[in-house]
């Protein structure tokens, strides 16, 4: 690389256990327990080796907070923060039909199938 600088996007996974855990003021420890329950899920490197991005350090905050300050127990945080990132794929896919609905796009995204049916006939 040139030394040139480059915008890194929040969810660009850029920090090391050990960084991500006091970028949170947590313990190490604490951020692999909340991966192996599913609430805060890093990308790995090749070989194995836990990368936090911005975005999930600042989840690891929330986490802290809501268990800390409102009581949460891990079970009902892991609960809430499904629930918001639904919540979050709801209003991207309702925005983006309102601006089909507007004529200001006229593409309609199509849901993926995991599956599809093919019907073969022979001609008689």
């Amino acid at each position: 690389m040139s030394g040139a600088a480059r915008l890194v996007s929040d969810d660009e996974p850029l920090y090391v256990i050990s960084v991500a855990a006091e970028m949170a003021g947590m313990h190490p420890q604490t951020l692999r327990q909340y991966d192996r329950l599913g609430l805060v899920s890093p990308r790995r490197t090749g070989g194995g080796g836990r990368r936090y991005s911005l975005r999930e350090v600042e989840m690891l905050r929330e986490v802290q907070r809501l268990s800390q300050e409102d009581g949460v127990n891990l079970v009902g945080i892991k609960r809430i923060m499904e629930l918001e990132a639904e919540v979050h794929e709801l209003r991207t896919r309702l925005a983006s039909m309102e601006e089909v609905a507007q004529g200001r796009d006229s593409y309609l995204p199509v849901p993926a199938f995991a599956s599809a049916l093919a019907v073969y006939r022979s001609r008689p």
